[in-house]
């Protein structure tokens, strides 16, 4: 049997800007810890500055010498996302890693203030448009990556092209699965398109399995299995934020790691486990849907890529070069 994967294997990222959104708790907040462990420079991404603040207090408490920044972004917010990424342009010149971990379940239905299904905002439509105003100083930066986290659930999910932000009836759980489902159309699209670009840049995705924090703790099952006296009973089900995080963190910083894959735990039904490569549903490889959902992303959040290709039609690598279209 291989190694398995651990954060031992993490190489040391000395001199590299790393940017992780919602690095606050959870799973963002372990792969903060964990790239600050090595030695990175560390922006903690988060919507409430109190939180990013905090957390970075409790990254110098374990480790002293820790570099770090906070950013004030959220993602529900165009405006918000602007605003961060002007700040980040402002304040790197490079930019290694771009991590989009940040991620919501919406329990009722909210629109955002740029009139977007608050779980699309958040989940796909806020990382998309940040990601795109920052793709210039990660293009910059030799051996940069955007890993962008999904989740088990975007095997329940559907694009719903017609009605994306459900305006004809929310199911708070199929927003969830809809916006993990982009989550990887957009990272397989991205790999695709800065492939046709000659970019070096690569578009890696991850999963994390099941993990003990508290996203979806108001959901009853989660409820159920996280409850002390069944944790001896639950233990395969669910597993502690640092493992969880590793899938991602792999697929950031593992050499052998190709643009265009996808990784998740070993384990049962991708549950639990050490960081491995897995696959997602075949629709999340439908280039058709891949270029549907950027071009939907574009027009709504007004942000292109500044990525000039020129590929065989119906490829879905095929992008105009690109510029934040809210600004003319």
């Amino acid at each position: 049997m291989a190694q398995r994967w651990t954060e031992r294997d993490v190489p040391d990222q000395a001199g590299r800007t790393v940017v992780v959104t919602g690095a606050n708790s959870g799973l963002g907040f372990e792969t903060a810890r964990v790239f600050a462990r090595h030695h990175a420079q560390v922006v903690l991404a988060c919507r409430n500055p109190r939180k990013a603040d905090e957390a970075g207090r409790r990254i110098r408490a374990e480790i002293p010498a820790a570099t770090l920044r906070t950013l004030e972004l959220d993602l529900a917010s165009q405006a918000s996302v602007r605003r961060a990424a002007e700040q980040v342009r402002r304040d790197h010149p490079r930019v290694d890693l771009l991590i989009n971990n940040a991620g919501a379940l919406i329990r009722r239905y909210e629109r955002t203030e740029d009139g977007f299904e608050r779980t699309l905002a958040t989940n796909h439509l806020g990382p998309f448009a940040f990601t795109g105003l920052i793709l210039e100083r990660l293009l910059a930066t030799p051996g940069s990556r955007v890993v962008t986290i999904s989740s088990v659930g975007h095997r329940r999910g559907v694009l719903n092209f017609d009605d994306p932000h459900f305006a004809a009836g929310y199911r708070r759980n199929q927003a969830y699965f809809q916006s993990k489902l982009a989550n990887l159309l957009f990272g397989y699209e991205l790999q695709r398109r800065l492939a046709a670009a000659g970019a070096s840049t690569l578009s890696i995705a991850a999963h994390p399995g099941n993990a003990r924090t508290a996203f979806g703790s108001d959901q009853l099952p989660i409820r159920i299995f996280t409850r002390p006296v069944l944790l001896p009973l639950t233990w395969w089900l669910l597993q502690d934020p640092a493992t969880a995080a590793l899938a991602g963190i792999r697929a950031a910083v593992d050499p052998d790691a190709p643009g265009g894959r996808y990784y998740g735990p070993d384990g049962r039904n991708e549950w639990t486990g050490h960081p491995v490569e897995v696959r997602s549903i075949p629709r999340s490889y439908d280039r058709d849907a891949q270029r549907q959902l950027w071009e939907l992303s574009e027009r709504l959040t007004g942000v292109g890529y500044p990525l000039a290709a020129t590929v065989s039609p119906g490829s879905g690598a095929t992008g105009p070069a690109s510029r934040d279209r809210s600004a003319s």
